[in-house]
């Protein structure tokens, strides 16, 4: 058992419990994830050059939303981890800073990705 300054308890049976439940919704999304990525590469392989930009910009949603679900799964078996209170405000201030920057990353690049596909949907348009 851990316990901090301020007497906090964390009953080791309850670590281990958490543990496990972590690992096993890690286990069922990664699963999912699989599932869905095979999907979209099935769609891409019969997509046309204009439904491509489209396929790219979803591909990058899904990617995007895959590396929150991942950092949120790092930051519960961190917390789980965690021996006092300290450490848990610290891992969350790191968790939370480090969503922030992914969030402001993430955004440039999907605009930039969005733009690209409207563009190229307006000149195989123009082709037609």
């Amino acid at each position: 058992m851990s316990m901090d300054k301020t007497g906090y308890e964390i009953p080791e049976q309850m670590r281990d419990f958490a543990e496990k439940s972590v690992d096993q919704a890690r286990k069922a999304f990664d699963d999912f994830m699989g599932a869905t990525h095979k999907a979209v590469s099935n769609v891409e392989d019969s997509a046309s050059a204009v439904q491509a930009g489209a396929a790219d910009v979803n591909k990058k949603a899904l990617t995007y939303a895959e590396e929150h679900v991942n950092a949120a799964f790092k930051f519960a078996q961190d917390l789980v981890k965690a021996g006092s209170v300290e450490d848990m405000m610290k891992l969350q201030q790191d968790y939370l800073r480090g969503q922030m920057e992914a969030i402001g990353e993430q955004a440039r690049e999907f605009s930039n990705s969005a733009t690209k596909a409207v563009q190229d949907a307006a000149k195989a348009a123009q082709k037609k």
